[in-house]
This record gives C-alpha cells, structure tokens and sequence, in this order.
C-alpha cells in the first residue's frame, strides 16, 4: 500500500467526527436561515417584525371583540323589540291605551 492510500481511513474518519461535531451548529445556521428567509418572503425581515406581529394579533383580536359586540346588540336589539311589541299588545288587550272603548 502507498502512503496516501494508508491515510485516507483516517482522513475520512476525521471529516465524520468534525461533522459530528458540528452537526447541531450546522442545523441552528441553517433554520436561522430558513427563519430568515421565511420572514424576508413575509416582508417582516427589516428587523420590526416582533412589533409588526404583535400588532396584527392586536387587530385581529379588535375585529374578534368589534363582531362579538355586534352580535351581541343585535340579540339585544331584537330581544327588546320582542318584548316592546309584547307589552304594545298587551296594552292594547286590557284597553290601558286610548283605543276606542
């Protein structure tokens, strides 16, 4: 056997342990860029993204309390008309109005 045939077990053996070793470096550099690439794509890559999130959380939380509170009135709205237009005829019924007598 020739010298570099004898050394290259031990140069192969020693690129598996280097990349052992910086296999978990190797994967947070790669979903840091992943990451950044995802947010470049969403347009929030100018460093303002944390703020420009919370804020979209912000809104969508607004428009969830804006339609609760609609459709709260609404039920409302029409509860009190039931009951308005009950106690209109009720009224009428036991002649407390001034309809003919």
């Amino acid at each position: 056997m020739t010298e570099p045939e004898q050394h290259q077990p031990a140069l192969i053996e020693n690129m598996l342990l280097l990349r052992r070793e910086d296999f978990d470096e190797l994967l947070d550099r790669a979903a840091q860029r992943g990451a950044e690439r995802c947010l470049a794509h969403l347009g929030l890559e100018n460093g303002h993204a944390a703020r420009d999130i919370r804020e979209l959380r912000d809104l969508l939380e607004a428009w969830r309390d804006a339609r609760r509170t609609a459709w709260q009135t609404t039920v409302k709205v029409i509860t009190t008309g039931i009951l308005a237009a009950l106690l209109v005829g009720a009224a009428i019924k036991l002649k407390l109005m001034g309809g003919p007598q």
